[in-house]
């Protein structure tokens, strides 16, 4: 089986995984509904970190950065069931059901759900579409199980209106905080400037006046010289680091280290 599978492109999707697997997500654009089946699901941010594992949810607000870790148990594979909650279908959603939000939602970013017998029961109504490759949710099933799901997540907590109604822009935050916080993150300058609420110009112009050198430029600088740090004093190799400090490759992460401090990194992988 591909993992993960596309129920419906872009909105439900189901992973299985037999080994463990850590992945450096990046960004999470829209809120996300995860139910665990089996194994254990491990989600972490710069203020965060939680767990689950079978027969537990989590929702995972939009717009931020997390690193996940993922894998199997004993005698049980890692297999979730993701629900994306597209901004245009819960935007439609608040239309009809006249849902208006007055202030900003403020609360934690990502929340682990109660048990709740009717979500479980959701999830187990999309199962059969997973397990029978034959057949497919047409977009339209795939629309109304997602309606379903928010509809089932404000019965059993309505206090979630403000975190899924939420249509607020990112506000623009503070940007020596952040980037510091985030350096290790490999995604484009656009989506850093997304996150701390600015134009691309207006992230540039900031950073230079903040950090005195362009963002691209900074960020080799700030990665490298925590690469320096770890292997130094914390003895790690550079195979072990290179990917966690944004770097795709390791002949990559060794060409620039050699370049910026004049030789190759002191512990070979």
């Amino acid at each position: 089986m591909v993992n993960p599978t596309e129920i419906i492109p872009g909105i439900i999707f189901y992973a299985y995984l037999a080994t463990k697997r850590k992945e450096k997500i990046g960004f999470f654009k829209h809120n996300t509904l995860v139910m665990q089946v089996s194994g254990q699901f491990c989600l972490e941010t710069a203020y965060q970190k939680l767990a689950m594992q079978k027969g537990q949810m989590m929702l995972i607000g939009k717009n931020q950065l997390a690193e996940i870790q993922k894998g199997p148990l004993p005698n049980e594979p890692y297999q979730t069931v993701i629900i994306t909650l597209q901004e245009d279908i819960l935007r439609k959603i608040a239309l009809e059901e006249q849902i208006e939000i007055d202030k900003k939602y403020i609360g934690e970013r990502n929340l682990l759900i109660a048990p709740n017998e009717y979500l479980k029961g959701f999830f187990q109504s999309i199962m059969p579409y997973i397990e029978s490759s034959s057949e497919m949710l047409t977009k339209d099933i795939g629309i109304l199980k997602v309606r379903e799901a928010v509809k089932l997540l404000l019965h059993a907590m309505p206090q979630l209106r403000s975190f899924l109604f939420d249509f607020s822009e990112p506000h623009k935050i503070d940007l020596e905080s952040f980037m510091n916080t985030h350096f290790h993150f490999n995604m484009p300058i656009e989506k850093f400037a997304e996150l701390t609420g600015r134009s691309l110009a207006g992230f540039k112009r900031d950073f230079s006046k903040t950090f005195g050198m362009a963002p691209r430029q900074w960020l080799q600088q700030r990665r490298l010289t925590e690469a320096r740090h770890l292997i130094e004093h914390k003895q790690q190799k550079p195979s072990a680091i290179y990917l966690d400090l944004g770097f795709e490759t390791l002949s990559h992460f060794s060409h620039a280290y050699k370049k910026h401090y004049g030789s190759a990194p002191t512990k070979v992988a």
